[in-house]
């Protein structure tokens, strides 16, 4: 299903979907391949309950990211990957912005994500603060950022 907010091209899929199984690949692409990494299946299974965003260009999804529910008030951004041929082109704002939107909507008050050190200033320019001492998550420096939602 689509969502009409200010920016096209979002969309809310479904878990085990052809659309999920197509933001799998571009996860692994951006996320994994990269490292070494690959999924773990109980992982995957894990996610049936989250929330899959997806943002889509000439048919193909370009970017994506994953809201898990954390408490009734918290929700956690997760797995947020843009196609390296999209990057700087303002996707990667967009879907956190889709995403807090919608998780307003869900009624949660605070979003939190694990940003890798190295995208710590990214988030810090949508209103994420750092929260924490850096810590190591799948071999890479992370910081706990989060933020307040209105």
């Amino acid at each position: 299903m689509y969502f009409s907010i200010s920016f096209l091209n979002l969309e809310l899929i479904t878990y085990g979907s052809p659309e999920y199984r197509e933001m799998l690949t571009l996860r692994y692409k951006v996320l994994r391949e990269p490292w070494g990494l690959d999924f773990l299946q109980p992982d995957l299974r894990n996610e049936q309950g989250d929330a899959f965003i997806t943002y889509r260009e000439e048919g193909r999804i370009v970017g994506c990211c994953i809201l898990t529910r954390q408490s009734p008030e918290v929700v956690k951004l997760r797995r947020m990957a843009v196609h390296p041929d999209r990057r700087g082109i303002g996707v990667g704002a967009k879907l956190p912005a889709f995403a807090e939107q919608y998780a307003n909507e869900q009624g949660y008050a605070t979003m939190v994500l694990h940003a890798r050190k190295t995208a710590e200033n990214f988030y810090a320019k949508y209103g994420y603060s750092a929260d924490g001492d850096v810590f190591i998550e799948v071999g890479m420096p992370h910081v706990l950022m989060r933020k307040q939602m209105l």
